[in-house]
């Protein structure tokens, strides 16, 4: 296929040049009936390119196949058979695989580590999580993602499971040994789906750890808005081999997606897989040597301990996103989210996770010398003014294997049936009906139908006055929690 064409993009000019008038949605008539305040911030050219596909880039058939044209030239960049677009993100792209896998009643092999995106397909699916436990790094209070070992216990205890579920790369970068967890789960004729949401940059340069495809995975879901150059809520399905129906996948996709679809979001992902194409290896040569220079500088700050690859061994990582840059701050007697706060007050800069004992900055092919110098001076300044930093409460870390609880009932039941609000010192030996995620990075420390356990309420109700953030949870204080009524 012509790779240097971008079929969205160039239906868009099209349309632009043959001035259409819409007597459709959307309702704003690219842009006419946007107020002008609004335009000052977003500007004209966005509501412009705000076009539906059907009546608008294509015709009422869509017998141009626009759309098609652009998922095809995506599948063929990246290996796949088949990709399709999604503009709901990948919280609902990671929805329809597992649903195009297991449906209501069935069980579905799951990795724990998991974002509160896939814990909530399970109980919107009705899917049976049989949970294989990460790896917990005691040292760096880490969790490293299952290993085949892992998975292959996992089924010998569940034959029945329809597939598996693996993160990777995780919030902070440390990747899984995918081409070993698929040769087991093929082993047993059950499909892999890799929620790869951080991984979209990957089947672009070979210096990069290996992306679900190339590594054998049977259904790969990507959030090009991370770390590639399309907008928020841009995410791709990825697709080989027959394990997974591709009617099916696109079938669960229509029950769950929208019928409203974001031109921009398909323009942007259309753009981007050209440039990737076209320049990606170089864009990402000059990345990657952009976070190894940055990495070092790091490890020279004193209190500043970058994440490197000694995480990579047995019961740890199989391999490390060299982009993600993870930075332990426990030397500097304070808090990932305290530093992360204090570089957005005193730096503007924010970076993107932060948890009790590290931050986490992202560097993409958008980087440049300017921005590289912005997080070092910032880097630099955390190291030389922690002490000015406010003191505050300390998240109580819990011990490994504290975090692995019982599943004691059936997620969705736990969540749609009857439930009680009680005090957290009464809520040890209850049944969690709700979410509790410390966000970002949005793994839920609790789910529906698990059992909870003193030690976690240790954890738990010490985050809120340390400054964790638990936006799910019916009382965000931790004062009281959502339980399974008696």
């Amino acid at each position: 296929m012509d790779q240097t064409r971008a079929p969205v993009l160039e239906a868009l000019v099209k349309f632009r040049e043959r001035g259409d008038v819409v007597f459709g949605p959307p309702g704003h008539k690219q842009g006419r009936g946007v107020d002008p305040r609004v335009l000052d911030v977003l500007g004209e050219g966005l509501f412009a390119s705000d076009v539906l596909v059907l009546n608008g880039l294509d015709d009422r058939r869509e017998s141009q196949g626009v759309l098609e044209q652009a998922q095809d030239l995506m599948a063929e960049a990246v290996g796949a058979d088949t990709s399709f677009f999604s503009t709901c993100g990948s919280s609902l792209s990671v929805k329809t695989a597992m649903l195009a896998v297991a449906g209501p009643g069935e069980k579905l092999l799951i990795s724990r580590n998991a974002h509160k995106s896939v814990i909530s397909a399970v109980i919107i699916n009705g899917t049976q999580p049989v949970w294989v436990h990460p790896h917990f790094d005691s040292d760096l209070h880490l969790a490293h993602p299952p290993e085949p070992a892992d998975v292959e216990r996992a089924l010998a205890a569940e034959p029945g499971a329809k597939g598996m579920l693996l993160i990777t790369p995780t919030d902070w970068g440390t990747c899984a040994d995918i081409a070993g967890v698929a040769r087991v789960c093929h082993d047993h004729d059950i499909p892999l789906i890799v929620d790869e949401a951080w991984g979209a940059h990957l089947p672009f340069h070979a210096d990069l750890p290996a992306w679900g495809m190339a590594a054998d995975a049977d259904l790969v879901v990507t959030s090009v808005h991370k770390m590639g150059g399309a907008i928020e809520q841009s995410s791709v399905f990825h697709l080989q081999g027959s394990r997974v129906d591709p009617d099916v996948l696109k079938q669960r996709e229509d029950l769950l997606g929208t019928t409203s679809a974001s031109t921009l979001v398909y323009a942007s992902l259309d753009g981007w897989r050209r440039q990737m194409v076209e320049h990606g290896h170089r864009l990402l040569d000059a990345a990657l040597a952009r976070a190894e220079r940055i990495r070092a500088a790091v490890a020279d700050l004193p209190g500043l301990n970058p994440m490197g690859r000694e995480v990579i061994r047995p019961q740890g990582a199989a391999d490390l996103d060299p982009l993600a840059i993870t930075i332990d701050v426990r030397e500097l007697g304070v808090s990932g989210m305290q530093a992360a706060e204090w570089l957005r007050a005193a730096c503007h800069v924010d970076v993107g996770s932060a948890d009790q004992c590290r931050i986490n900055a992202r560097i993409t092919h958008a980087d440049d010398d300017a921005t590289e110098a912005r997080l070092l001076d910032a880097l630099r300044r955390l190291a030389a003014e922690h002490e000015r930093i406010d003191p505050r409460p300390q998240v109580r870390l819990p011990d490994p294997g504290t975090l692995e609880l019982d599943t004691v009932m059936l997620p969705r039941d736990a969540f749609f049936g009857p439930t009680e609000q009680v005090p957290v010192s009464r809520a040890a030996g209850r049944v969690a009906a709700e979410l509790v995620t410390p966000y970002p990075p949005g793994v839920p420390v609790l789910a529906p139908g698990e059992l909870i356990t003193k030690e976690i309420l240790d954890y738990l109700t010490s985050g809120p006055p340390a400054g964790m953030l638990v936006p799910d949870a019916a009382d965000p204080s931790l004062e009281t929690l959502r339980v399974v009524a008696d």
